[in-house]
């Protein structure tokens, strides 16, 4: 009886097909390690297993946003107290070596010390919906990208003819261009007829992805105007920029405690690099990348539109600083103003968190 009632904490190290799990007393000893399928029935296993060895205080998993998702999900719904775990590091691994049952218990005993304490997103709301529209219009974007390289790379060593009649048209113009090439299918062992017909169908690859990308920022622009309309009222903060943003945050805002936190999460945070009678920071290289990508296409936008913005990098250049430093510094203010936007946002579509919002707001 004593056994079922201490205290114990669990841990996962997920992957495709199976999740390996271990169990930790309040002390840090190893109870039990177990494999369980990637399933619901699996899940369901996996934690009346945990519970097995006491009262279950919480579960460290890895890989929440990837092979873990649906197993935090089930334990959220459980009412288990869920943190994400990063996977250790080099240094870690080349001490204690590599396999599941250690990454399970590293992920407990992560989980126990406090060191990752972190919620994982909760992926339920209009947020996660932004989040796959935009992974799908990410992906296109990507592609055209790729094919109009492939198109300029080819015109590049294309007959003289042809590329006197392409040459210096707009990508636009051009791939309209290559769709009116005449294709010989009958005669494409001509080096002339075949590269017609490769750049017919890379124009016409270019304009499907054209039209899917489209149709992505149609769903996606009322949307994100919906659900975040603080955020999309900031200066130099679009649709892209905004889901990106939203993305990084997630559906439940109280994993986000300050804007000091949401900073470091989007890799804005200042890193000391001052060294003797040199005092400075430097880029951090950390973070969500995808949000600094868009904190940094916003920042750029105000550096050419906005005059308050240009007049503070004109007021920083004539202290001597670079124009990364200028950069690093309005891409941490940008993410102040991120996140009070994104808090009250979040804070409007959660009654709970009213009070949050209205302290942002006031």
């Amino acid at each position: 009886m004593a056994g079922k009632r201490r205290p114990v904490t669990g841990g996962v190290d997920t992957h495709d097909k199976f999740h390996y799990a271990a169990v930790v007393d309040r002390v840090g000893d190893v109870l039990s390690t177990q494999q369980f399928p990637a399933n619901a029935r699996g899940y369901q296993a996996l934690l009346a297993w945990m519970r097995g060895y006491g009262g279950l205080v919480k579960v460290g998993v890895e890989g929440t946003g990837s092979y873990g998702a649906g197993l935090a999900r089930y334990l959220a719904k459980q009412h288990v107290k869920v943190v994400e775990v990063d996977r250790p590091d080099r240094k870690t691994r080349r001490r204690q070596g590599k396999s599941d049952p250690i990454d399970a218990i590293a992920a407990a005993l992560a989980a126990l010390s406090g060191r990752a304490s972190g919620a994982p997103k909760a992926r339920t709301g209009p947020v996660e919906a932004i989040r796959v529209l935009h992974v799908a219009r990410r992906g296109a974007v990507k592609a055209r990208t790729a094919a109009i390289n492939q198109l300029k790379g080819l015109i590049v060593t294309a007959p003289e003819p042809l590329r006197e009649q392409l040459r210096g048209l707009a990508t636009p113009a051009l791939a309209t261009a290559c769709l009116n090439l005449p294709v010989h299918e009958s005669d494409l062992s001509n080096p002339e007829h075949a590269i017609n017909a490769a750049l017919h169908a890379i124009a016409t690859r270019i304009q499907q992805l054209t039209a899917e990308i489209t149709q992505a920022s149609k769903r996606l622009r009322p949307l994100v105007a919906t659900t975040a309309p603080r955020l999309s009222a900031l200066r130099g903060v679009g649709p892209d920029v905004a889901g990106r943003l939203l993305a990084a945050a997630g559906d439940n805002p109280d994993r986000l405690h300050s804007e000091a936190a949401f900073a470091h999460l989007c890799g804005v945070a200042p890193i000391p690099a001052s060294s003797g009678n040199t005092q400075r920071h430097r880029l951090n290289r950390g973070g969500d990348r995808a949000a600094n990508s868009a904190l940094y296409t916003a920042t750029l936008s105000r550096l050419r539109h906005d005059p308050h913005t240009r007049a503070y990098a004109q007021r920083r250049a004539a202290q001597g600083k670079t124009i990364k430093d200028t950069i690093r510094c309005l891409k941490r203010y940008l993410a102040r103003d991120v996140y009070t936007a994104i808090m009250a946002d979040l804070a409007a579509l959660n009654p709970g968190l009213t009070t949050i919002g209205a302290s942002l707001t006031s």
